[in-house]
């Protein structure tokens, strides 16, 4: 029998080498990176992966014309909003524009609304132009139009004011009739699980104020929180397409009648059955030039949001089937890997994500800032190939934490693993600032360069757990600099767990800082990544330049 002793050293030898192992895998996730999309769906064989976009485009609606189809998500408030993507084969997506510039009441949107603002949206094209009808919970129901989704939308007007008024869809009908749909928020109207129906005029300009509740939960034994309709017309039906039983564990249902005010029947036509896509939850139904029916909808992961995936979908007695029927029972659950749609154009396989080299006069469309933003807050011109964020001043809201700082530009996770790197240099006349690379949520950690007010300069690794709550900023690590650049990258990996690393231009490796991170979700979106440079002291001296925002996938 072994002795003690040996059974000590034994054991010592295997926490080393589980040790050294350990560490050489992180240091691998560090260095062996290529740059390349670090999601894309499109196989390049014919058919498709789920989810078609890994990020948190959240409450999707798709309308489709003449073959191109245009989406877009809740954005709640994070400016501009209103995202506009476009597809030709409902597979391959690309960020073309934002409908939203800036959030109204605009002063209302310059201080951070976590959770408000722009909740579920419907899209639609009617009379050659396009609508987009989205709702404020505290606020109520706007529209904007556009006769070209890829330019300028019109200012929303509010059309129907009112707390609690969310996810409205309009429904232009056959009859010469038009009308509008939509859900209430429990939180603002005191009750939910119900779909109201409107009068509306034509274009928008009048909405009744007499409603009829025309889907009510409590007539359908098991529906909870009712939401998110899609109002169309087919085969003499009107169908509310809707999704039931909460965002993470409900289920896709359709309503159907012959009389637009009901009564309703209800079919559960999409649940997650033996997948393991939970919810699914709301989305669009989509009808193309090639006679094929489609529903994009999303799914709640956690930290990373709510991404979008693209369901087969086909009729049965006029009842729609979505995803496949592995029962036969009329029920469909979610696909991990189709043949993709037929279409006019059929794309290089391609994604969302890219790279921003800070080298045009604008920033990439994938940047969002936290609230309403001001052109004072960055530059691309003023040091040319650079992003200047100019350090905003540190207020009452933002002494403890960076929950409510609305000038945290910041992007969303694109893909379940992944790196990103960039490059920060702290302006050396800075004092009294804090500038980095933030992975943001309810719990968020940064890395970056802290200067005190004699300006002196250190690296610093920084959490902060829930926020929402007040949490104070803890410095994990910190270690002097002898000058003031670094190169940040942090490696998410499966299960949204976070590697931050750096190197200075004194060194050709990347080195670890902190402990292990895990990202959290912020107020009803995924965590985000972004950039930030605030001051306790104004003026022009105080500044940080980035070179780039890079993404890289991990071998």
């Amino acid at each position: 029998m072994l002795s003690n002793k040996y059974y000590f050293y034994l054991t010592l030898l295997l926490v080393c080498l589980s040790s050294s192992l350990s560490y050489a895998k992180e240091s691998q996730l560090l260095s062996s990176t290529h740059t390349q999309s670090p999601w894309q769906a499109d196989l390049g064989n014919g058919e498709y992966k789920n989810p078609i976009l890994h990020a948190d485009y959240s409450d999707p609606d798709v309308v489709a014309v003449n073959g191109d189809y245009y989406m877009t998500a809740s954005s709640f408030n994070s400016a501009p909003g209103l995202p506009i993507l476009h597809s030709t084969d409902l597979v391959n997506w690309q960020l073309i524009n934002y409908a939203l510039p800036i959030q109204l009441p605009q002063a209302h949107f310059a201080k951070v609304q976590h959770g408000n603002g722009v909740w579920a949206p419907t899209i639609r094209f009617h009379d050659n132009k396009f609508w987009i009808f989205y709702p404020d919970p505290d606020f109520g129901i706007y529209v904007t139009t556009t006769d070209d989704p890829a330019g300028a939308w019109s200012t929303p007007q509010l059309i129907l004011a009112g707390k609690g008024l969310i996810d409205p869809a309009p429904l232009w009908d056959d009859n010469g009739k038009t009308y509008l749909i939509h859900a209430w928020a429990k939180s603002r109207a005191g009750f939910n699980n119900v779909l109201t129906l409107r009068e509306m005029k034509d274009d928008a300009s009048w909405v009744s104020d007499k409603f009829t509740h025309i889907v009510d939960g409590k007539n359908h034994p098991g529906y909870r929180t009712i939401e998110g309709p899609k109002f169309y017309k087919r085969n003499g039906y009107y169908y509310i397409f809707a999704p039931a039983g909460g965002v993470d564990l409900g289920w896709q249902s359709v309503f159907r009648a012959k009389e637009i005010t009901g009564p309703y029947e209800a079919k559960v036509v999409m649940a997650q059955g033996n997948s393991v896509i939970n919810g699914p939850h709301q989305g669009a139904w989509v009808h193309t030039q090639f006679n094929e029916d489609w529903f994009i909808h999303f799914q709640s992961k956690q930290a990373y949001g709510r991404i979008t995936h693209l369901q087969p979908m086909h009729w049965d007695n006029d009842w729609p089937i979505i995803g496949i029927d592995k029962n036969a029972n009329g029920t469909g659950q979610p696909v991990l890997q189709h043949t993709k749609p037929r279409s006019k154009i059929n794309p290089q396989p391609t994604s969302i994500v890219s790279n921003d080299e800070f080298n045009s006069a604008e920033l990439s469309l994938l940047w969002q800032w936290n609230a309403n933003p001001s052109n004072s807050w960055y530059s691309l011109t003023d040091n040319p190939g650079f992003l200047r964020l100019y350090s905003q001043p540190i207020t009452a809201q933002n002494s403890t934490n960076l929950w409510s700082t609305p000038s945290l530009l910041l992007q969303k996770i694109p893909a379940e693993q992944f790196a990103f790197t960039t490059t920060l240099q702290v302006n050396k006349t800075s004092s009294a600032s804090s500038s980095g690379l933030i992975l943001f949520g309810e719990d968020y950690a940064w890395m970056g360069i802290k200067t005190s007010s004699t300006g002196e300069q250190q690296l610093v690794y920084v959490h902060c757990f829930n926020a929402r709550k007040g949490c104070k900023e803890s410095i994990v690590e910190q270690q002097p600099l002898t000058q003031p650049y670094l190169e940040l990258k942090v490696v998410l990996q499966p299960g949204a767990t976070a590697i931050f690393s750096y190197r200075t231009a004194a060194s050709t490796e990347f080195k670890i800082i902190g402990e292990h991170f895990q990202a959290k979700k912020g107020r009803w979106v995924g965590a985000k990544l972004g950039l930030f440079s605030l001051s306790q002291t104004s003026g022009a001296s105080n500044y940080a330049d980035f070179d780039y925002a890079r993404y890289d996938t991990l071998d």
